[in-house]
């Protein structure tokens, strides 16, 4: 079965632009509640996920960085310690299992790496639980 089923579209899923500052990073995550969130570039092309713990790494080895100067700091200049592998949009479910396993989403992309939306691993998870019961 080919993932586009199962696509939770762009419009309908937090990302961030590897242009905005650390701290605007930080609040976007807060706000929707989410460890892990996409980052795109200015083409609108998927460039990696950007999580929690780097924005603590960040923290604990910058000297001086507080909230205050979080906003010098762009979320491209944030190394991002887990590669979170993205698919493109042609993908088949099968493909999905071990992506799913290690993340709590899978990037979506089409096939010159434009961002299209993710995967849950919650769909991901219930659609082999549906396969494997039925």
């Amino acid at each position: 079965m080919e993932i586009s089923y199962f696509l939770l579209p762009k419009d309908q899923v937090a990302y961030i632009t590897s242009s905005i500052s650390m701290l605007e990073a930080l609040d976007e995550l807060e706000r929707h509640y989410y460890s892990a969130i996409p980052i795109i570039d200015g083409d609108g092309k998927y460039v990696g996920t950007l999580s929690e713990g780097d924005l603590l790494w960040k923290l604990k080895n910058t000297a001086g960085l507080d909230f205050e100067n979080m906003r010098d700091i762009k979320v491209s200049d944030i190394q991002r310690h887990v590669h979170n592998e993205s698919v493109e949009i042609q993908a088949q479910m099968e493909d999905m299992l071990t992506l799913a396993a290690d993340q709590n989403f899978v990037p979506v992309t089409d096939r010159s790496g434009v961002f299209l939306g993710i995967i849950r691993r919650k769909d991901i998870i219930e659609y082999y639980t549906r396969n494997i019961t039925d």
